[in-house]
């Protein structure tokens, strides 16, 4: 499989949050995440975050018209976005911009899935410092939804996960499908029990997991800075995390492992 910078086809590439305030979102991951920031080169209303020198994520902020919270958004390598966006419209996704031209040599596009969970897709070179990194760099990617086995099939054959060139594993356990790839974990679709019925109260939606070396303190340092616990420290399978929300709503994980 033909590696596309640091990220090959199919592989989570990049993150990003579209934010009310950009200053207002500097502020506070810089408080519980520890990040820097520098300009994208792409205009003034856009950052990438830093943990050790390493991009680790986009900031940018969203149209004053806009009156929406923020959200986080996982991006996903592939090879061609026109084929890309033809196999998500095939299997009954959207995609609601582009493929756009972002930044020399590189196309994205944001699109929904079945049930409405938003991701995107980038085509082109890759930044540096994604999926893993040091502490505060995201670890993985998580997928909440109604049906984790058919959404699962979605992605999987969007982004060819399970084909025969594909370097990914995909594996059913405790009620999740996990993707990993040479033992590293790069996203969990979390869902309902095959044999159940989809939970209709679940809001699809996908969610960042960043590393921290202590997740009472991320949890202190967000109050601190004025965000909220959408869900208070848990242990789990893979390891000890909390669900945040920061001042606009954005929602993200923190997790010890």
């Amino acid at each position: 499989m033909k590696p596309i910078g640091h990220a090959r086809p199919g592989f989570p590439c990049w993150v990003s949050l579209a934010a009310p305030s950009l200053q207002a979102a500097q502020k506070f991951y810089t408080a519980v995440l520890g990040w820097t920031w520098r300009p994208t080169g792409v205009g003034e209303e856009f950052r990438t975050a830093l943990f050790g020198g390493a991009p680790v994520a986009g900031v940018g902020a969203l149209a004053s018209s806009l009156r929406s919270a923020a959200a986080w958004t996982p991006f996903f390598a592939v090879e061609d976005a026109d084929a890309t966006a033809a196999r998500i419209h095939e299997r009954g996704g959207t995609v609601g911009v582009g493929p756009l031209p972002f930044g020399p040599g590189r196309r994205a596009a944001l699109a929904a899935d079945r049930d409405g969970a938003v991701f995107g897709f980038w085509a082109g070179e890759a930044l540096p410092g994604w999926p893993s990194g040091p502490d505060g760099a995201p670890a993985w990617l998580e997928l909440r939804t109604r049906d984790a086995f058919a959404a699962a099939l979605f992605y999987g054959e969007v982004f060819g996960w399970a084909s025969p060139e594909s370097s990914c594993s995909v594996e059913y356990e405790n009620d999740e499908v996990i993707v990993r790839e040479a033992g590293r974990k790069l996203a969990v679709v979390h869902g309902g029990a095959v044999e159940q019925a989809p939970d209709p109260e679940v809001r699809p939606r996908w969610y960042v997991h960043f590393r921290v070396p202590d997740v009472t303190a991320a949890v202190a340092a967000a109050r601190a800075a004025g965000g909220t616990v959408a869900l208070a420290p848990t242990a789990s399978p893979a390891g000890r995390q909390a669900i945040l929300r920061d001042p606009d709503g954005g929602l993200f994980t923190v997790t010890a492992a």
